[in-house]
């Protein structure tokens, strides 16, 4: 029988191990900002064209390579971060596994500028499909300078499973901020097409946090410290006002690598424990340092996800950090002892302590109870206040109209159901001034709490959740713009500039041609700006920017969340965002305009999300629970 087992050559087995390393652009360029960190830069620039399908090229003024080396880090598995597989164990580099490189040349076309530093002539090498086509002697600057071009040229099966434009430039700019939000002492610089989206100087660690997440965390942020001789943690930590409805500003790292856990992020989370919403995530930027010993990173091939020895020390650890910096900046809630202003006006402290008043009082049983030895547990049985403390249990026995035996009588034969009201006369008062004006019977809606309409039908009675509705009308309307009519902007008087971090305004430009559709009138104005012109006529003017901002962190919330269409997301984020909170008091009409323009929806019973609109009550049940 023939063999049937054959090795593979090695462009395709490059090609295929470059699938696990090289996913999209980004990928690429997580791998090759590495290299240039642990080249020891100080100045490290990223140029980007076409989202990385055209150019991924990256320049710093690291060390360099000699010709030799230049030609050697394109195999597979040459590296010189290791030598022994003990080395594996002692790992403070970015990079150590010598794959990054041989698979970027496997599925790309390379030029390589590099020289060391001390030396007068560089290396140029030019490599096409793992080829070496080209190697000469060149001038070029200290430091190593390596493109990208036409990524997955040779893969085009790949290609064409990569995202759009802006969606890829998304992942681009997560992996540049993972990289340098992590070495503040080094300067970092993004060109997207020419146009400067980062310019990132050296500093300190919170000015770098300021200069990525934006100016505004600038009195947001809580810095955390602690050090043991197991591990030391640092960084900082969002204010409770500070939480978003989005896990996107969360950064964690191990000796400086980005990692996602999210055992350690539930550590965070129960630290912030009663200070933010449930449905809200705090900031953070925390940094843990550790004996490289007592962790694995060597679990996946993006080195995001790491194995610790002890997990359960690593949780406690980061939980007390954070929740000792709470405490220490006055973040933790506290017991309010401040005086209150009405205390001022009473008697004891307005009017003077005469001698007269100070005589009467240590005549009183209560001065001698305070100030007599071993007479504070001490009941003055004499006092006519005790007498009748029986009579404290005949509840309304003279101002009700009939006994309380008879009471007692009326209630063992016809029980009353659990009513959260204070009493029979609060209540009948309540009811006499809610409903003297019969507005059931006319069939006026009215508003509860300012959360809910209840409005009368043939059969009972229905009670809405305004927000659940509002966001199911909006929700079929903005779907309705998307497939048949684009909605109308409402042109403001005044253009607003919209200033977004680098990802939003990405995220944005993805979205820009539903937006229009759905009634946004937004411009691109340069440097990660927009202009914004109109939007959609159920927005209050003047409320432009909250509006954007508040979508933005809607569809992130539900990209995080929801497996659906990008199309689908924006619409149940704008539905979401714009729809009548619950706390807002309505009138008549516009409750009656909920009620009309829900039963006309196609699915008026439950919001988008799958929450109910409505609750129905039946005559029948509701004269069940009164006994009848």
């Amino acid at each position: 029988m023939a063999n049937i087992i054959n090795l593979l050559p090695d462009n395709i087995a490059n090609q295929i191990a470059a699938g696990e390393v090289i996913q999209r652009p980004a990928s690429a360029v997580k791998e090759l900002l590495e290299n240039a960190v642990d080249a020891g830069a100080t100045e490290i620039q990223l140029i980007i064209r076409d989202a990385g399908k055209e150019l991924v090229q990256v320049i710093d003024n690291g060390k360099g390579m000699s010709e030799a080396d230049a030609r050697m880090c394109f195999e597979r598995h040459a590296t010189s971060k290791i030598q022994t597989i003990e080395d594996l164990f002692q790992i403070r580099t970015m990079g150590f596994r010598g794959e990054a490189l041989a698979s970027i040349a496997a599925v790309s076309q390379v030029e390589l500028k590099t020289r060391m530093r001390g030396t007068d002539i560089g290396t140029y090498i030019e490599i096409d499909n793992s080829a070496v086509r080209k190697q000469e002697p060149c001038q070029t600057a200290e430091g190593t300078s390596i493109a990208m071009k036409n990524l997955f040229f040779n893969v085009p099966a790949r290609r064409n499973f990569l995202k759009s434009n802006a969606a890829e430039m998304r992942h681009i700019v997560d992996e540049f901020i993972r990289v340098a939000m992590a070495f503040p002492q080094i300067q970092f610089t993004l060109l997207n097409n020419t146009q400067q989206l980062f310019y990132l100087e050296k500093g300190s660690l919170k000015q770098r946090v300021i200069a990525i997440l934006g100016q505004h965390y600038n009195s947001k942020l809580v810095s955390v410290k602690e050090s043991t001789d197991y591990m030391d943690v640092h960084g900082f930590v969002g204010k409770p006002d500070a939480a978003k409805k989005t896990r996107g500003d969360q950064f964690f790292f191990v000796n400086n690598r980005f990692i996602k856990s999210p055992y350690l992020n539930h550590a965070i989370m129960t630290a912030f424990a009663d200070m933010i919403p449930a449905d809200s995530f705090p900031l953070y930027v925390v940094f843990i340092d550790l004996d490289p010993g007592h962790v694995d990173i060597n679990v996946h091939p993006t080195k995001q996800e790491i194995k610790f020895d002890d997990e359960k020390v690593m949780y406690a650890f980061v939980q007390s950090a954070v929740k000792h910096a709470l405490a220490q900046f006055n973040v933790m809630p506290t017991l309010n002892f401040e005086l209150d202003p009405e205390i001022q006006h009473l008697d004891a402290v307005s009017q003077p302590f005469t001698a007269e008043r100070q005589e009467q009082s240590a005549t009183s049983s209560l001065y001698k109870t305070f100030t007599q030895a071993n007479q504070a547990h001490v009941i003055d049985k004499s006092s006519s206040n005790l007498k009748h403390w029986k009579d404290l249990y005949d509840i309304g026995k003279s101002s009700d109209s009939y006994s309380r035996e008879e009471r007692d009588e009326d209630t063992l034969t016809q029980p009353l159901p659990a009513v959260g009201f204070e009493s029979r006369s609060s209540t009948a008062s309540v009811i006499d001034e809610r409903w003297q004006d019969n507005t059931i019977d006319q069939k006026v809606p009215v508003q509860v709490h300012q959360q809910f309409i209840l409005s009368q039908i043939k059969s009972g009675f229905i009670l809405i959740d305004q927000q659940a509705a509002h966001e199911r009308i909006l929700y079929e309307r903005y779907l309705r713009a998307l497939q048949e009519t684009p909605m109308p902007a409402q042109q403001s008087l005044f253009p607003q500039t919209l200033q977004l971090p680098p990802a939003d305004a990405a995220l944005i430009s993805e979205m820009l041609p539903d937006l229009q559709v759905l009634g946004y009138d937004l411009e691109p104005f340069g440097n990660n700006t927009f202009v914004v012109r109109g939007t959609p006529a159920d927005i209050q003017s003047g409320n432009e920017q909250a509006s954007i901002e508040g979508l933005l962190e809607q569809f992130k919330h539900y990209s995080s969340e929801l497996k659906v269409n990008k199309r689908e997301q924006l619409v149940r984020s704008m539905a979401r965002n714009n729809a009548i909170p619950s706390g807002k008091s309505l009138t008549t009409k516009e409750m009656q305009n909920i009620i009309d323009e829900l039963f006309a929806c196609a699915m008026p019973n439950a919001a988008p999300g799958g929450k109910y609109t409505y609750i129905s009550f039946k005559l029948t049940d509701l004269a069940k629970m009164f006994g009848g």
